[in-house]
């Protein structure tokens, strides 16, 4: 059973979930080069969602690709020209988050069920609801973006075993637990910056 699932596993989801296991471990250290490792592994999750028709997930990544490349620049510049800090989000970005969960989760399940051949609309638009704005709040350096990626790492496991990506199922339980850890490693960082400011 364990080598016929390995033997399915393609090079592409190989790399794919490498260059994103790096990319979680550098966010999680607060490093802006994470988005650089990110870049790559996107790429090539790309090609395994659109061929594994998980087209909510294809169009997730697409926009990552986006996010991290203006996370990049806005981790590395923000508006300040230097680096922007670690925040808790305001009470206007909870209500942009809120809309993006929304706003996608019903354009993504109008699209799937109307355009697509897609057995799992309902789990896919769901994952990439969650990660939408997850994504936004890691670019914007939000300590919140850990929950809302977990919230969307949660449904994406069962859905990416029925898929028969196990590599990337294990790697989204990777993220999972990466993402618990990452949440605590910016709390620290945000207490002890408002320790140090008294």
């Amino acid at each position: 059973m364990m080598q016929e699932i390995l033997q399915q596993i393609t090079l592409p989801e190989w790399f794919g979930v490498f260059f994103s296991v790096c990319q979680v471990l550098l966010a999680r250290k607060n490093n802006s080069n994470n988005y650089l490792f990110g870049i790559a592994g996107i790429l090539l999750t790309l090609y395994v969602m659109i061929r594994s028709k998980l087209y909510a997930e294809f169009t997730l990544n697409l926009y990552y690709l986006v996010m991290s490349i203006y996370g990049w620049l806005y981790w590395k510049f923000g508006k300040r020209k230097s680096e922007t800090k670690i925040s808790e989000t305001t009470h206007n970005e909870k209500l942009i988050t809120g809309g993006i969960v929304v706003g996608t989760l019903a354009l993504f399940y109008f699209f799937l069920t109307n355009f697509t051949d897609s057995d799992v609309p309902v789990l896919d638009s769901l994952v990439s609801a969650f990660a939408w704005a997850g994504m936004w709040l890691m670019a914007r350096r939000k300590i919140e973006n850990w929950i809302l990626l977990n919230i969307s790492n949660i449904i994406a496991i069962p859905l990416l075993i029925h898929k028969g990506l196990y590599l990337y199922a294990v790697l989204t339980a990777f993220l999972f637990i990466v993402a618990i850890s990452g949440y605590l490693e910016w709390r620290k960082i945000i207490k002890s910056k408002l320790v140090s400011a008294t």
